[in-house]
């Protein structure tokens, strides 16, 4: 059988795939698993959801599955996935619970856990919750069920601590934020306004349907318009639960997850908040972060594509920036997983800081047109085999020398494998491609 969760916990389509049965009995198995861990004391989880309107069915079996199993339980309401593992450590809270598809459409849900101090759940955790659902246990009654407290500050608690972690102040920024009618609505522009920003906020009205909804992160082309409109500094796009942070400079030109590492790096690095001068990223960042990093003396490690492995890095070696492409930016001194909205200040102090425009700063790293084409096999492994791909990857690799790069990685659940081809030009990047699709789309 399939495991239950998945690489950012449970996710599906709500009341379809993802039913209050199933949330509640989740929340039911995590509650037991904590008091099994820990008998000194009644667990206490933190719960929390984006705005989409099945999060509402959702929190409420959530609630139901925790209390039903001797957990109290902290309502937030919704608010920035960050902002809940935030909180679980602030509340001193066991686990925590977010409620969120993060940019998927409205639909879908999930729920992801926490542990205590807000970080991922171990998988031997998330394996022993998965083992305990469906099994039969003695229910508390009376005073031993868990009770309920709605947290009616917690949006301001986040943003105070946000607020204290940027390192200067934001005047003279002028600022428009796609909210992506999501979780960060209030939050984002709250914050950034509090940072000293002048704020245009957009897309912040989140009605329960409209989340994600031709907005946000995933459609960076109506922030640049915005930005254009409004005569802005600089545009910032979240995705639906705020983990993720993008931006456009004052052309609406991108400036994706790769730049504002980069960017990021320079400033840490400069105010030497950059152990050990060292960035974690995954493959898929483009050969242009590489290069720029070589340039600036800041070592770039690499890991598989997922945060969760780029945290495992960042853990191991203690190190103080991380992130992915899509703009998932971890910086472990002040949160414990991907955090937008605390990207997007720091990449704004930056700006202020400097006195110089985030097109000027991203000038840092040139981005190397980067082509990936999915090609659907019969057999991953045997193209992972095939004399014939090993060749003309390393064809192609000759061809390019050091001005481009090859990655070839089979899909984690599908047969699938990604080509992917970096470049000088497009149309170079765009016929290397091409060529070793058609290589492995002829293993059989």
């Amino acid at each position: 059988m399939a495991r239950l969760f998945g690489t950012d916990g449970v996710r599906g389509l709500a009341n379809g795939d993802l039913t209050p049965e199933l949330a509640l009995s989740v929340a039911a198995a995590a509650a037991r698993v904590l008091a099994e861990h820990d008998s000194t004391h009644r667990p206490v989880a933190v719960v929390g959801r984006d705005p989409r309107a099945s999060g509402e069915m959702l929190d409420a079996a959530v609630t139901a599955g925790l209390t039903s199993a001797g957990a109290d339980v902290l309502r937030v309401g919704a608010l920035p996935t960050p902002a809940v593992a935030y909180l679980v450590a602030a509340l001193n809270a066991d686990v925590g619970v977010m409620i969120s598809a993060s940019h998927n459409p409205m639909p879908d849900n999930g729920v992801k856990l926490f542990a205590a101090g807000g970080h991922k759940l171990p998988d031997e955790v998330e394996d022993e919750i998965e083992q305990k659902m469906g099994s039969g246990f003695v229910r508390p009654t009376g005073s031993g069920i868990g009770r309920v407290r709605d947290i009616t500050d917690a949006e301001s608690q986040y943003v105070e601590h946000l607020i204290k972690v940027t390192p200067h102040s934001l005047d003279g920024i002028k600022v428009v934020v796609d909210c992506a009618n999501g979780a960060a609505s209030v939050a984002a522009p709250d914050a950034y306004r509090r940072a000293g920003a002048e704020v245009i906020a957009i897309n912040a009205n989140p009605d329960g349907l409209n989340i994600n909804d031709a907005c946000g992160s995933t459609h960076l082309d109506v922030i640049a318009a915005a930005v254009r409109e409004h005569g802005a500094d600089l545009g910032i796009a979240h995705d639906g639960d705020a983990d993720r942070c993008l931006a456009v400079d004052a052309d609406g030109a991108e400036i994706d997850g790769d730049q504002i590492m980069a960017i990021l790096a320079v400033a840490m690095r400069d105010s030497g908040e950059l152990y050990e001068d060292t960035l974690v990223a995954t493959v898929m960042s483009n050969l242009g972060l590489h290069i720029a990093m070589r340039e600036a003396g800041i070592t770039l490690r690499t890991t598989a594509v997922g945060d969760r492995y780029v945290l495992q890095d960042l853990k191991a070696g203690g190190f103080s920036l991380g992130g992915e492409q899509s703009g998932h930016v971890v910086l472990p001194a002040h949160a414990t997983t991907g955090d937008g909205l605390l990207t997007a200040l720091r990449l704004m102090a930056r700006m202020a800081e400097t006195g110089k425009s985030l097109a000027e700063l991203a000038g840092v790293m040139r981005r190397l047109p980067q082509v990936l084409i999915n090609v659907k096999v019969s057999d991953k492994a045997a193209v992972a085999k095939a004399t014939s791909v090993s060749e003309a990857v390393a064809s192609v690799e000759a061809e390019l020398g050091d001005t481009g790069r090859v990655l070839l990685r089979p899909s984690g659940t599908e047969q699938l494998v990604r080509v992917m081809v970096e470049a000088t030009s497009h149309e170079q990047a765009e016929s290397a491609a091409q060529r070793l699709a058609g290589v492995v789309s002829s293993v059989h």
